[in-house]
C-alpha cells in the first residue's frame, strides 16, 4: 500500500473518530466539566503523552528558527481552535456551528492559493462544493435552531475556528516537511497548553470530582487518548503525505459519521436525503483527493 493511501486512511479515520467525539464529549459537558476546564484536560493530557512518545521517537534537534513557527502552530491549532469552537458552540446552535465548521475546506484552498501559491483546479472547487452542500443538507435536515443565546457572535466565533484551523494546516506542513512529527508536536502542545490555562484554569478547579461517574472518566480518556493525541498523530500522518486542501476536506465527513454512529445506536433514522448527502460528499472528497499523474497532490 503506498504512503498516499495510508494518509487518506489517516485522514478517514480521523472523521470517523471526530464523529464519535460528538457524542462521547456530550455527556461530559457541561454537566460534569465547563468546555474551557474540558480544554486544559484536553490539552494537558495530550501534551504528557506526546512528550512521553518522544523519548522514543528520534532524536532531533528543532532549530531555534523554527520556534516562532512551532508557537504560531500551537496559537492557531491548538488555543484559538479549541477556545473559540467551544465557546462558539455555547452560543449559537450546534447545527449552525457545524454548517460553519464544514467551511474549512473552502477557507483552506483560498489561503493555499494566496500564502502558497497553490493552483485552483477546477475538480477540486467542485468536489469542495459537493461536499459542502451535502454536508449542509446532512446538519440542517429536520433540525431547528434552538438554543442560541448569542447567534451572532457564536457564529463569529466559530467562523473564527474554521479561519484558524486553516491557517495551522498551512503553517504546519513546513514543519512537517523539515522534522519527524514527534520533534516538534510535543513543543506545539506545550505552548498550547500554556495558552490555553489562563482561560480554562477557573473551569478546572470548580470540577467536582467526587460526582463524576466511573463512565464519564472512560469517556474523558476517549476524548484525550483518542480524539485529541490519536488524531493529532494521523493528522500529521496525513498532511505528510497530503497538502493540507485535500487534509481539509475530510472535515466534511465527520457529520457523515456522527450521524452513522446516531443511527447505528438508534438515536436517529435513515433516509433519502442522508443516503443522497452522503453520495454528495463521498463524491466531493473523490474529487477532491484524486490525484493526476502528472501532478503530485
Amino acid at each position: 500500500m503506498s504512503k498516499r493511501t495510508w494518509a487518506l486512511i489517516a485522514a478517514t479515520f480521523v472523521s470517523i473518530i471526530y464523529g464519535l467525539t460528538f457524542t462521547v464529549a456530550k455527556d461530559v459537558m457541561p454537566k460534569y466539566i465547563e468546555p474551557f476546564g474540558f480544554i486544559v484536560i484536553r490539552v494537558f493530557g495530550a501534551m504528557i503523552l506526546f512528550w512521553l512518545v518522544s523519548f522514543f521517537g528520534p532524536k532531533e534537534k528543532i532549530a531555534l528558527g523554527d520556534f516562532p513557527r512551532i508557537i504560531a502552530a500551537a496559537f492557531f491549532g491548538v488555543a484559538l481552535n479549541m477556545l473559540t469552537f467551544f465557546k462558539g458552540l455555547s452560543y449559537t446552535s450546534p447545527i449552525m456551528g457545524a454548517v460553519l465548521m464544514v467551511t474549512t475546506p473552502m477557507i483552506v484552498l483560498v489561503l493555499s492559493a494566496i500564502i502558497m501559491k497553490e493552483r485552483m483546479l477546477k475538480r477540486k472547487v467542485f468536489g469542495l462544493v459537493l461536499g459542502l452542500i451535502g454536508t449542509g443538507t446532512l446538519i440542517l435536515y429536520g433540525k431547528s435552531m434552538i438554543n442560541a443565546p448569542n447567534a451572532t457572535l457564536g457564529n463569529l466565533l466559530v467562523f473564527i475556528n474554521a479561519v484558524s484551523y486553516g491557517f495551522y494546516l498551512i503553517v504546519v506542513k513546513k514543519l512537517m516537511d523539515k522534522y519527524n512529527a514527534f520533534t516538534f508536536v510535543k513543543w506545539i502542545y506545550t505552548f498550547g497548553f500554556i495558552m490555553v490555562l489562563p482561560f480554562g484554569w477557573n473551569e478546572f478547579q470548580a470540577i467536582n470530582w467526587a460526582i463524576v461517574p466511573n463512565d464519564i472518566y472512560w469517556k474523558i480518556g476517549f476524548v484525550v487518548v483518542f480524539s485529541t493525541f490519536l488524531t493529532y498523530l494521523l493528522n500529521l500522518i496525513s498532511m505528510r503525505e497530503l497538502k493540507p486542501t485535500i487534509v481539509a476536506v475530510f472535515i466534511y465527513l465527520q457529520p457523515l459519521f456522527a450521524t452513522i454512529f446516531a443511527i447505528s445506536l438508534g438515536k436517529d433514522e435513515l433516509t433519502w436525503i442522508k443516503i443522497t448527502s452522503a453520495v454528495l460528499i463521498f463524491v466531493g472528497v473523490y474529487l477532491v483527493t484524486q490525484k493526476k499523474s502528472s501532478q503530485s497532490q
